[in-house]
């Protein structure tokens, strides 16, 4: 299924400056996403030294365990997508909670209740769980969004009736590559400048509010957008073909090679 071909150019030139211009995460919220893990991780093991006077050791141990998750829940968010909601919804569900993630963490830059009221004091469990709950949230927008954020920009383009179908395809992987090296570079000296010179509170509200516009620029566009539905059969259904697939072809060839060796059998003629 491809979109109306009224529609087609315009849906491809949307997609691809939005990949461009929207700074931490493609408009695609891909590259709000970089911003999210790239800017806030660089500078969070200061914050959590800091601000919630967390010794280095588990602050980094809190850091190395975010992005472990952030990685870990792309395979959550692949399996909410093929079998139950479909690409565009599971990238809509990660880009709220993301969104949800990122404004919880600001929060508790700007709520002074959020921390630790000392520089001598630990955090209170009720402030390691607000902590805790916006790295989560952001790790699971992580893992929703990533697994088919390329997938589902190349769907909007694929037009097998289109001759240079193959060349806008190659174009659009070119700049989506392209827009997430400039998003890092981006998060990891604007964010990290932002957040050393004006503080946390702007440091973390910059990315919150980009994140914000990349969203409604995404939902913009959705009454445009080829969405490919989650499969019917089950995950596991999928996973039990691939895994006696091998053996399939192997019978085959078995088959097909006793079949060719009795054509070749001499033939004998009796006088």
């Amino acid at each position: 299924m491809s979109c109306p071909k009224i529609y087609q150019p315009v849906l491809e030139w949307f997609y691809i400056i939005g990949t461009l211009f929207s700074k931490p995460k493609r408009s695609s919220p891909l590259l709000s996403e970089k911003v999210a893990s790239y800017g806030l991780m660089h500078n969070m093991i200061f914050y959590l030294t800091r601000d919630y006077n967390l010794n280095a050791a588990t602050g980094t141990t809190i850091f190395l365990l975010w992005s472990a998750h952030s990685n870990a829940f792309a395979i959550v968010g692949a399996f909410l997508s093929d079998s139950y909601l479909g690409q565009f919804r599971v990238i809509v569900l990660g880009s709220f909670s993301i969104l949800l993630g990122m404004i919880l963490l600001w929060f508790t830059a700007v709520v002074p209740e959020t921390k630790p009221s000392s520089p001598l004091s630990q955090p209170s469990s009720s402030q390691l769980a607000l902590l805790f709950s916006s790295f989560l949230l952001m790790s699971i927008g992580a893992g929703c969004i990533r697994p088919y954020s390329i997938a589902f920009g190349a769907d909007q383009l694929i037009n097998k009736d289109r001759p240079n179908n193959e060349v806008i395809l190659q174009s659009f992987f070119n700049w989506f590559y392209a827009s997430t090296g400039v998003s890092t570079i981006l998060a990891v000296t604007v964010i990290v400048y932002i957040q050393d010179h004006f503080g946390w509170k702007v440091g973390f509200a910059v990315p919150a509010f980009l994140m914000l516009i990349v969203v409604l620029l995404f939902l913009v566009g959705s009454p445009l957008y080829v969405k490919v539905k989650a499969s019917k059969s089950s995950v596991f259904q999928r996973y039990e073909k691939v895994r006696l697939l091998p053996w399939k072809i192997l019978a085959a060839k078995e088959v097909t090679h006793h079949a060719f060796s009795d054509k070749r059998k001499p033939i004998q003629i009796r006088y």
